[in-house]
């Protein structure tokens, strides 16, 4: 792996070693008890059947080195599979992460949650000293990107404060928990599956071509199967 890429992966370890259980307000709370659903932001045709979930955190560098891969991924199997994304904020090593998911949501309030995922990640400091990730006061950035992706800001502030975004935040939270793995990010699931991320890079990190060949071995499943 490049010397970068294996830096960030230390750290990520490193820092889940602080990660006992998740804290309230605008963090990550315990599982919700409520009858809310777990979020559903899907692209892609899904012509095979075939369903790729990450479970992601806005803040976190390996998440940031793998969102131009999945791009590119997702649009290469764009007729195939479903991509779906779940929030999984590690709010113990990441100030802001749940404060960036309630950005994500809020926008979907507005139909344009994988606008605002993309500005999230594109606008992300993986070294966490500068912009949204290090700010005290991240709304103030969210806001920002919120005009330019062409949201109704007054509406997006009063999603981003509600509780229902809070809610399916933490129905994500309690989805992952009943798969019983590790919390980590970035985490994949092929329909329902655990894929190890080890099967997702190369040398040089996250890899197109290795996604591909998990792809393509759960689509000849999906199709031997039937």
């Amino acid at each position: 792996m490049s010397k970068r890429f294996l830096l960030i992966l230390v750290g990520i370890v490193l820092g889940l070693g602080l990660l006992f259980w998740f804290t309230s307000g605008d963090k990550a709370g315990a599982p919700t008890t409520s009858n809310t659903q777990p979020t559903n932001h899907v692209e892609g045709q899904g012509k095979t059947g075939v369903t790729l979930i990450e479970y992601g955190d806005y803040q976190c560098p390996v998440c940031y080195s793998y969102y131009p891969v999945l791009k590119e991924v997702a649009n290469k199997f764009s007729q195939d599979i479903f991509f779906q994304f779940r929030n999984l904020p590690l709010t113990q090593i990441h100030q802001n992460a749940f404060a960036s998911a309630r950005a994500a949501e809020a926008a979907d309030k507005q139909d344009k949650f994988w606008e605002m995922h993309g500005m999230l990640y594109e606008n992300q400091d993986p070294q966490g000293q500068s912009g949204w990730v290090a700010s005290k006061d991240p709304l103030s950035y969210f806001t920002q990107f919120a005009q330019q992706i062409g949201l109704n800001v007054d509406q997006f502030k009063q999603d981003y404060s509600s509780a229902e975004v809070n809610a399916l935040i933490n129905a994500d939270l309690a989805e992952f928990n009943k798969t019983g793995q590790q919390l980590s990010t970035p985490s994949f699931f092929i329909d329902g599956k655990h894929v190890d991320n080890s099967q997702l890079v190369d040398s040089n990190g996250p890899s197109v071509d290795k996604f591909t060949e998990v792809i393509n071995t759960a689509i000849k499943d999906k199709n031997n199967s039937q």
